[in-house]
């Protein structure tokens, strides 16, 4: 599973018009589900995701989590973060689960947050989606189940 995480003051989907989901400060996280992904690879990822300390103290350090900032995450599906552009300049997607799979991890990736006691939104699996963010800092992290 790959995942962009973006701290966010704020960030929301629509689709066809119809706002599905928002959330206030805390993650957007862009998910892409892999032909070769497990259930501990999306536990893995959630915990990694969970646990990290990108927001600011008292200091100004990014020290805190997002469970100590009561933090919110939306999560968003996006299998092109699994494009393969090294040959020409059509993307390939091959490496990307099919859809079956994909939506089935990714909503056990998303159950799996909410019984952390995570407040989660989702977009729509499988719709075109306009996603909004304010990015904070701005700070996006790449992440890499296959790499935790």
């Amino acid at each position: 599973m790959r995942a962009c995480i973006q701290r966010v003051t704020q960030a929301a989907v629509t689709v066809n018009g119809e706002l599905v989901s928002r959330i206030g400060k805390g993650f957007l996280v862009l998910l892409g589900v892999g032909a070769e992904d497990t259930k501990e690879e999306a536990i893995k990822l959630a915990e990694k995701i969970i646990g990290l300390r990108v927001f600011e103290d008292q200091a100004g350090k990014m020290n805190l989590s997002l469970q100590e900032v009561s933090g919110e995450i939306l999560v968003v599906s996006q299998f092109t973060l699994f494009a393969d552009c090294r040959k020409g300049r059509r993307p390939s997607f091959t490496g990307a689960a099919p859809p079956e799979l994909a939506e089935q991890l990714y909503e056990f990736f998303v159950n799996y947050i909410a019984q952390k006691g995570i407040p989660v939104r989702t977009g729509r699996f499988r719709e075109h989606m306009l996603v909004e963010l304010v990015n904070d800092g701005p700070v996006t992290i790449w992440l890499d189940s296959k790499e935790l």
